[in-house]
């Protein structure tokens, strides 16, 4: 992940908290000692309790010393996890050493350290976890103090059955902590990703941020034009005989003017009620999203079909940077020509993007839509990327943006002999009707304001590039 991003993600949030993990290895010796004290009373059993103690005092001066050194809402970082995981291992082996090897039902304990290595550590330290739990269950297959009865009969299993027991722990360790580890990378790969939304959605906070200051200096600057319009008028009355200077007066108060109007349509712009720029159609919506990204690769053809009144939604980041993604993925992968379809009927509306590029991979295509999948390596001498780029984090976010917005987003490859891709994007007419009168789905951003020549113009150029007619 490039250092500009990483450094405004969260903290990694594998890193355990030592208090949570004294807490489990407290349970843990107090289950041992209670399961040691029942196998010698109740049950009968012969154990060494002086060696058993021994181990049970190493592992209660361990917490004891960690409990006072470190405070209670100290992160442990992955060395330190690490060690202390394998501590556990060891310990548990040193227990069942004493206490019958791997026939000890409890030998099952040793999938508890490679468990929460799996949920909180690397993969490659997980593996050298498990590796160390098998290599103990290992050893004390054939080196371990066998269990007996208080009148000194050993109590064994048939020769048989250990190598079965210790072939079942050794598979249970390997899947247990691969499943564990896979569930948790999902997860934590989801959380990276979705944080890495909210910076592409933080940025267009700033811009409609940019909208309100913009809104607050026409008010601020309209009194002291006024004033700056009524003096030049004054003096231009006045008894002046220069006309040069007559001249320059005139240009001071028509100048004025003209920046009172442009402030005024500034003041306009974050009107809830400021049509056409608050909302707009979804031809308009996909011909704006053209002009942005006309320059990125293959040129774009928009055809438009459907019958009046055209649906129209709100001029939105979140629909604007959805498609947008799409588009330029689709004109960076084409060969000559993206096609744009835009249909609605009384139903659906429907947008489909068509290139004639290679296609989309396979495992890209089974996989779509899932956070870190790219076939494309990260260019962080390229601005133009914008977050996510190369990261395979662009179709992530596009794909949550525009689910929550209602669409459907489908994707195939071309039948031969036509080649490339085709994403389709489907909304039900009525959740796309509601997208004007439901701002809640805004995503927390109060609207993106651009200014209103500049989307005239760019609905204008991008219907100029499809040949199709302008909607209203």
């Amino acid at each position: 992940m490039p250092r500009r991003l990483r450094s405004k993600l969260p903290r990694d949030h594998r890193l355990l908290r030592l208090e949570t993990l004294l807490r489990l290895r407290w349970y843990a010796v107090i289950v041992q000692a209670i399961l040691i004290l029942v196998g010698e009373f109740p049950v009968g059993l012969d154990l060494p309790l002086g060696s058993i103690g021994l181990v049970l005092a190493f592992a209660v001066a361990l917490n004891m010393a960690l409990h006072v050194r470190a405070p209670a809402g100290y992160r442990m970082e992955e060395s330190a996890a690490f060690v202390l995981l394998g501590a556990d291992i060891l310990q548990l082996a040193a227990l069942l050493y004493f206490a019958g090897g791997v026939t000890n039902p409890f030998s099952i304990f040793f999938l508890a350290p490679v468990l929460i290595s799996a949920m909180a550590l690397p993969l490659q330290r997980t593996i050298v976890l498990g590796v160390l739990a098998m290599a103990a269950t290992t050893f004390i297959l054939f080196y371990h103090e066998p269990l007996r009865s208080s009148g000194g009969e050993v109590l064994a299993v048939p020769d048989y059955y250990s190598p079965w027991l210790w072939l079942a722990l050794q598979a249970a360790i390997v899947f247990v902590g691969l499943y564990a580890w896979r569930i948790a990378e999902e997860a934590r790969q989801l959380a990276q990703a979705l944080a890495m939304t909210e910076l592409v959605l933080e940025r267009e906070q700033h811009i409609s941020d940019l909208d309100g200051l913009a809104a607050a200096a026409a008010h601020e600057l309209g009194t002291p034009l006024s004033t700056i319009a009524v003096v030049a008028g004054e003096l231009l009355h006045g008894s002046i005989k220069d006309e040069a200077l007559k001249a320059d007066l005139q240009l001071i108060k028509e100048q004025s003017a003209r920046c009172r109007q442009i402030l005024a349509q500034i003041t306009t712009l974050g009107e809830p009620n400021a049509a056409p720029f608050r909302t707009v159609t979804v031809s308009g919506l996909v011909a704006e999203v053209i002009a942005r990204y006309r320059d990125r690769g293959a040129p774009v053809t928009l055809l438009c079909a459907g019958p009046d009144p055209e649906p129209r939604c709100l001029r939105n980041p979140g629909l604007l940077y959805g498609i947008g993604n799409l588009l330029q993925n689709a004109a960076e992968f084409a060969v000559s020509a993206v096609q744009i379809s835009v249909r609605w009927d009384d139903r659906d509306v429907t947008i489909e993007i068509c290139d004639d590029g290679p296609g989309i991979p396979d495992f890209v295509l089974e996989r779509l839509g899932e956070p870190y999948l790219t076939s494309r390596p990260w260019d962080e001498n390229n601005p133009e990327a914008g977050p996510g780029g190369g990261m395979g984090l662009g179709l992530f976010i596009a794909k949550v943006l525009l689910e929550r917005s209602g669409a459907t987003l489908n994707a195939a490859n071309r039948v031969d002999p036509e080649t490339g891709a085709t994403i389709r994007l489907m909304w039900p007419r009525h959740l796309f009707n509601e997208l004007v009168r439901n701002e809640v789905w805004e995503f927390q951003i109060s609207g993106l304001s651009s200014d209103a020549a500049g989307s005239r113009s760019g609905l204008k150029e991008a219907k100029t590039l499809s040949g199709s007619p302008e909607s209203s």
